[in-house]
């Protein structure tokens, strides 16, 4: 009789903001497909001995560098459990002959309506006015109604878009719903879609009320949002980023806050994450805090869409034992 052939070790290197510390519901499926190890995090001294003897190293912000990669003489599949593939030295992988794949499009709806999310909380004010009601100032008012600050529709206002892939196509769908004037900008670098109208960015920044990023952090990309594209911003716009921290330059952010020149900013991504205590973005001290909305990297992780990246990378597993190509990225 033939001896039936070893499982493959599995591990995922940082599972709790998958998982929210319950492997066992979560990653079931994963584990059926071989030996399955689970650990909530991983600190970069301990990838070789977490990943010691794996076949297949999930990760999610763990990076993995080439030196990580040749500490492990067995592994041969590297799955991220996100859309963006840059915490791999995919160069190094690919040498080694090591396959990595990633999940894209899984939490494209739950992004858009965080960007809508942070755009009410500024047209509306909603957790403020929450806030004074509960402290007592609604049943201290001599009228039926107070308001914070003047409240404005959305019908109307102009949504400039830099970036409109999958994303960046769900929030132009939902602003269009809303009555709103939807620009698509142009991305430096980014090539030209057929049959897709981009207008300059130059020229779409000043017609902007509210402006989204949604295009991929690349060397081109990277601190896109500084000095001069605020500057080129409608005085009184409003930035959304829930794409990468790093597209926003965040001196030149608070720069042009603290000069009043932006009527905020709305931000799921900072550039490090988590901030620092002291970043002075999350001050709630700072002359322009309220004019700041900050949620903690949220966009991706609705309970819907943990769930398809959970099954994602499942099937792309799968798939590699079985032979095949899945959403390969090296």
């Amino acid at each position: 009789m033939t001896a039936a052939a070893p499982r493959p070790r599995i591990v995922v290197l940082d599972s709790f903001a998958i998982d929210q510390g319950e492997p066992e519901s979560v990653w079931q499926e994963l584990g059926a497909l071989g030996e399955l190890a689970v650990f909530e995090q991983t600190e970069p001294a301990e990838i070789a001995a977490h990943g010691r003897d794996a076949v297949a190293l999930l990760t999610n912000k763990v990076a993995l560098s080439g030196a990580d990669l040749a500490a492990l003489p067995g592994l041969r599949y590297v799955g991220v459990t996100a859309t963006g593939t840059n915490v791999v030295d995919l160069a190094a992988a690919q040498a080694a002959g090591i396959a990595v794949t990633n999940v894209p499009g899984y939490a494209t709806d739950s992004v858009a309506e965080l960007v809508f999310a942070l755009i009410l909380q500024f047209a509306f004010d909603v957790a403020g006015h929450n806030a004074s009601v509960k402290a007592g100032v609604w049943a201290a008012s001599p009228d039926f109604c107070f308001f914070r600050r003047p409240l404005y529709e959305l019908a109307g206002k102009t949504l400039v878009l830099v970036g409109s892939g999958a994303i960046g196509g769900a929030v132009a769908r939902i602003g269009e719903a809303f009555g709103m004037r939807v620009i698509r900008a142009a991305v430096p670098g980014a090539p030209a879609r057929p049959g897709e109208a981009r207008v300059a960015l130059d020229e779409a920044l000043p017609a902007g009320d509210f402006v989204s990023l949604h295009c991929p952090l690349t060397e081109r990309t990277r601190g896109l949002a500084g000095d001069a594209f605020l500057a080129r911003m409608k005085p009184g716009a409003i930035l959304i980023n829930t794409g990468r921290g790093a597209l926003v330059d965040e001196p030149a952010l608070m720069a042009a806050l603290e000069r009043g020149h932006l009527g905020g900013a709305g931000l799921d991504v900072l550039s490090a994450e988590p901030p620092a205590p002291a970043h002075p973005l999350t001050d709630p001290r700072a002359p322009w805090a309220g004019r700041v909305v900050i949620t903690p990297h949220i966009g991706w992780g609705t309970v819907e869409a943990r769930g398809r990246l959970v099954a994602e990378v499942t099937q792309n597993l799968a798939a590699f034992l079985r032979g095949e190509r899945r959403n390969r990225v090296a």
